[in-house]
């Protein structure tokens, strides 16, 4: 993990979560928090233990990284976590120091990649001893069982394995459940993660001029994020005026014009490993908002407010789906692909789908306390000249649900409060508000005052 803080005040980021008020996550507590909710899950499951080949699982599990994004598609490093016995990160030669520091690791090795860019036409036969290498790990920690669950593993590996005897699964419903629930102190790590994000944010907003191009315009936020001590974007979904509908245009050479609409989604990789995934609008000044960027916009700030306001442990995945804000007909085709999902390291379990979409791709479950979720809305229709897209990220905890991203919602930003932290506060879900030409949007308690109906 990198050193957050190596107290040489070369992190703009520290200063700036003390102002907040801060505090720094007991990562020791949450080391051993992940590790024994994976355990949990392959306990449930009477597994012997489990492989882990994807960077995120890795760090999940043993906090331990290297090259994070090279590694999701060359598979040179992964762990062995054994049930009931030791964890051993089997890593690229010579790179023992990088996890000297972490406790949890109880033996490092070589790793044996088995993919053809190392191997070539060796392929098969380095296969054949990387099997072999777990096969034995299995046997001798395995009291007495020969079930091995593995995240993520091509079809030559898993053979392997099955010939060597074991009974291997692969799946990656033991990492998405035990990731599901956060240790408090994960949540601590979340908000520093989030405060940079918002930071960053701002230093976007700042930088945002007629003329900047939006590919200019987006790397301010990656480039805020590595200065905190951040670690990667995992999309490139910014786009302005027509490319903002329908959603998911990738960022551009497109100039940026006065009054355009700018639309993003952060989608980082923060301090600490943990994700900040939130989504805002705003206006390119030189330009007011129009009546019809406005429309759009409270319509999606007031579904978003509605669905904030209905969130709470034990309610069941459907129950939110069908309880959740209904867009009008127009507005359907262009829907977003959930309603909301999980956060923690990435996107994580659940995926909740519109009720439109549940006989096709829905599954149920229970909102726990203790999680972690994303609340998304995309408003644009078919045709339209533009779209607005807006995100919330919220904690779940004490039988409600608590916004842990302050940034205003407005926009146009310098109009808007962004709320600030103190030690020991958090602002209440009424602080979030938006300012549209003087038309001010509350969420009062459980309920949405505004103007404008669906």
């Amino acid at each position: 993990m990198l050193d957050i803080d190596p107290g040489t005040g070369s992190n703009p980021a520290v200063a700036e979560w003390e102002t907040a008020g801060l505090r720094a996550p007991d990562m020791d507590a949450v080391r051993a928090w992940r590790l024994q909710r994976l355990r949990s899950q392959l306990q449930a499951d009477d597994m012997a233990g489990i492989v882990l080949f994807d960077p995120l699982n890795i760090r999940y599990a043993l906090d331990a990284t290297n090259m994070q994004v090279w590694s999701t598609h060359n598979a040179v490093r992964y762990a062995f976590v054994a049930t009931e016995g030791p964890v051993i990160l089997f890593d690229l030669a010579r790179c023992e120091h990088l996890t000297a520091h972490l406790p949890l690791i109880d033996e490092v090795r070589d790793a044996t990649g088995w993919f053809f860019f190392q191997n070539g036409p060796r392929e098969a036969e380095a296969t054949g001893r990387w099997a072999a290498e777990i096969a034995a790990l299995v046997r001798l920690h395995g009291r007495g069982s020969l079930r091995i669950a593995l995240d993520k593993c091509e079809g030559p590996g898993l053979a392997a394995l099955q010939r060597g005897g074991l009974e291997a699964t692969a799946s990656m419903r033991f990492t998405e459940l035990a990731r599901y629930r956060k240790h408090p102190e994960e949540v601590v790590a979340m908000r520093r993660a989030m405060h940079s994000t918002e930071q960053a944010m701002l230093e976007m907003w700042q930088a945002l001029k007629p003329g900047i191009t939006e590919n200019q315009l987006w790397s301010r936020l990656h480039a805020g994020n590595i200065a905190r001590g951040g670690e990667w974007l995992e999309t490139r979904l910014l786009s302005s005026g027509p490319r903002t509908n329908p959603w998911f245009g990738e960022c551009s050479h497109r100039v940026i014009e006065a009054g355009d609409l700018v639309c993003f989604d952060t989608d980082l990789i923060g301090p600490y490993g943990y994700a900040s995934d939130i989504s805002r609008s705003w206006v390119t000044p030189g330009r007011e908002p129009t009546p019809q960027q406005q429309s759009l916009h409270g319509l999606a700030c007031e579904a978003l407010a509605h669905n904030l306001s209905i969130l709470e442990p034990g309610l069941t995945f459907r129950e939110f789906a069908e309880r959740s804000y209904q867009l009008p007909d127009r507005f359907i085709p262009n829907r977003y692909a959930d309603i909301a999902h999980g956060l923690g390291l990435s996107t994580e379990y659940p995926m909740i789908h519109y009720i439109q979409d549940w006989d096709a791709y829905g599954y149920d479950g229970v909102i726990e306390n203790g999680v972690v979720m994303c609340l998304e809305m995309y408003v644009g229709e078919p045709g339209g000249h533009e779209g607005v897209k807006l995100e919330n990220q919220v904690y779940i905890a004490g039988g409600g649900a608590e916004l842990l991203d302050t940034f205003g919602m407005g926009l146009v930003p310098d109009e808007c409060s962004v709320n600030k932290r103190s030690s020991g506060s958090r602002p209440p879900l009424e602080g979030l508000w938006v300012v549209e030409l003087g038309c001010v949007y509350t969420i009062a308690g459980s309920s949405f005052d505004g103007s404008r109906g669906p």
